[in-house]
């Protein structure tokens, strides 16, 4: 910071030729005088500029001001003092003086006080030409209302991205994150699980705008991916069939779970989307050959991670069929919840008596069982009441399935509704004035 500037000749604290004292003077601290020269302080600072005007308006003698007052913070007084000394250096050793983010931007800050349009523009230059952290992003947007034009360089970098951009950012995504481009180089894991998690973050609904409005390009995409997943998740059940002859149970089961946490990443952002239709749709048209390797003879008594997470799954499916966030008919409905009821009833008990470890893998979340519960009472007070009957006749035939899931609500307002169903339907026909259907 000492380098003598070869133009102008001056040192910056030469007292022996300076013709002017610039005084720091910091609220909190004690006075600094500092020994410049006027004719640098007028070229790089139109402050300074105007405070050494030979405009003696205001001047009670006719000789030029030989001190000027420049109030800082305590915490700004290295920074204005680094600006004063920058003011010395040529502009190409203005630009190799910087050395950290924070510091420019303390720089900045007095640069723009002061209104030293060189250093400011070197400033500029370094801070959009740098990476910087989340704080240091903060401090940039702080500034840059003050900056006006000059700012434009900075701007770039954190201007919003045109939706065709986003849209073909996120595309991408979609084909890394569900193999559809196969000729992808092999990512890691963990790569391709933070590509995950930004799609969905792009499609958060948050105090934030989305950053992705999905329009029918991306949702055909995800589609495709979709299928993708369950292409492949159809895979790793045959090779559960077929550990001997390929590959080890050991390994087939853990492709089996990669498929798995791929298929409930979706039902993270499909919901997003308006597309869980399309998971419901793909999982049960898997069901039967799931639950054949499931409850194969060679797994009943194994495969226990991959079973929670299967039953995972399903209470997406059966949150999003019970509580309306997709429409199905009665048959399909029904057909979903008879296939997969008898199984969570069969496996609830295992699991818990398999998860005595606090920490097991192979327990079920108490949150996830309450929800599954209820998504299942919503959905079966939505079904005919033919179709509840059976349900809760076979739900009372054996004492072990009265415990998970508990039917018990649903069926007090069945009760409700059966003893009073002929009531309300003859007095609404009376009210419309039909007296001759006979009930």
């Amino acid at each position: 910071m000492e380098k003598r500037s070869i133009a102008q000749g001056y040192t910056f604290g030469d007292k022996n030729t300076s013709d002017i004292t610039i005084l720091l003077k910091s609220w909190e601290g004690r006075p600094e005088f500092l020994h410049c020269h006027s004719a640098i302080l007028i070229k790089k600072s139109k402050f300074f500029a105007d405070r050494l005007s030979l405009d003696y308006s205001t001047c009670r003698t006719n000789e030029p001001m030989s001190c000027i007052q420049v109030p800082c913070k305590v915490s700004e007084y290295d920074h204005y003092l680094k600006l004063l000394k920058l003011m010395y250096l040529s502009e190409d050793s203005l630009l190799e003086s910087w050395d950290s983010v924070k510091s420019t931007l303390g720089v900045l800050r007095a640069s723009i006080d002061l209104n030293c349009n060189s250093v400011t523009q070197s400033c500029i230059q370094y801070l959009e030409a740098v990476p910087w952290d989340e704080k240091e992003e903060e401090e940039v947007l702080k500034i840059i209302p003050k900056l006006g034009p000059a700012a434009v360089p900075i701007l770039a970098r954190i201007q919003p991205v045109n939706f065709d951009a986003a849209k073909n950012v996120f595309i991408s995504a979609v084909r890394f994150s569900t193999c559809i481009e196969r000729s992808f180089p092999p990512f890691t894991d963990e790569l391709k699980t933070s590509a995950q998690e930004q799609m969905e973050y792009m499609l958060t609904q948050d105090e934030d705008a989305p950053l992705l409005t999905a329009d029918e390009a991306v949702r055909s995409e995800v589609r495709t991916g979709l299928i993708n997943l369950f292409t492949t998740f159809e895979s790793e059940l045959i090779s559960m069939m077929q550990v001997n002859l390929k590959r080890s149970a050991e390994e087939a089961e853990k492709g089996l779970l990669q498929s798995l946490s791929d298929l409930e990443w979706m039902c993270c952002m499909l919901p997003k989307m308006e597309m869980m239709k399309d998971f419901v749709s793909c999982w049960a048209d898997i069901t039967d050959k799931l639950l054949s390797v499931l409850q194969n003879e060679v797994y009943i008594l194994g495969l226990w991670e991959v079973k929670v997470k299967v039953i995972e799954l399903v209470g997406k499916a059966l949150d999003a069929i019970g509580y309306g966030s997709i429409v199905l008919p009665a048959p399909l409905r029904v057909q979903f919840l008879k296939t997969w009821l008898p199984y969570l009833r069969k496996m609830k008990p295992l699991l818990d008596l398999k998860s005595k470890d606090e920490f097991s893998a192979c327990r079920l979340d108490a949150d996830l069982c309450q929800n599954i519960e209820g998504a299942i009472v919503s959905l079966i007070l939505a079904l005919p009441s033919g179709d509840q009957a059976e349900i809760f006749g076979e739900w009372m035939q054996s004492a072990e399935q009265l415990s998970f899931p508990d039917l018990s609500e649903a069926f007090e307002v069945w009760c409700y509704r059966t003893k009073t169903a002929k009531r309300r339907l003859f007095v609404g026909l009376n009210e419309a004035g039909n007296h001759t259907v006979s009930l």
